[in-house]
């Protein structure tokens, strides 16, 4: 977990005190309706887990909704599954998107971008954004 504490840029924060159990081997996409990848510095590591890739990729062939806030979009990149898709994320993740093949969209912190199956947002201050995208993006039925 990371917040701005006066730095030129993020700290890391503990994240969580619990323990895992499940993994991503045991992840069947046909038991879920949507994917969300976190940001902080999780997707520079579970990029690197080919089931992780797989996943994602099992996904975007079904058109499923697919989320992805701040740093998430390193995993989509890594996925190979932004070509031709507008993506926000985190600035310094933008080149990502791009060298994916996508394209990088800057917006104000607070909003979120969507094309077709995938919302993504720059950081935690569209937690509403992205959330109220996703939900929109799986059928639910919002009215603000």
């Amino acid at each position: 977990m990371h917040d701005f504490l006066g730095e030129q840029t993020y700290t890391e924060l503990r994240g969580h005190n619990f323990a895992l159990t499940a993994d991503f081997d045991a992840v069947k996409v046909e038991d879920y309706e949507g994917l969300f990848i976190t940001g902080g510095r999780a997707p520079e590591y579970i990029r690197l887990n080919p089931r992780v890739l797989e996943i994602v990729r099992e996904f975007f062939a079904l058109g499923k909704p697919v989320a992805a806030i701040c740093h998430g979009p390193q995993v989509l990149a890594a996925a190979g599954v932004l070509k031709g898709y507008k993506a926000t994320a985190y600035p310094a993740v933008g080149p990502d998107v791009t060298l994916a093949g996508g394209e990088y969209v800057p917006v104000p912190v607070t909003d979120a971008v969507v094309d077709r199956n995938l919302v993504t947002a720059p950081a935690w201050p569209a937690d509403t954004a992205i959330v109220r995208e996703l939900a929109r993006l799986m059928g639910a039925k919002i009215e603000i």
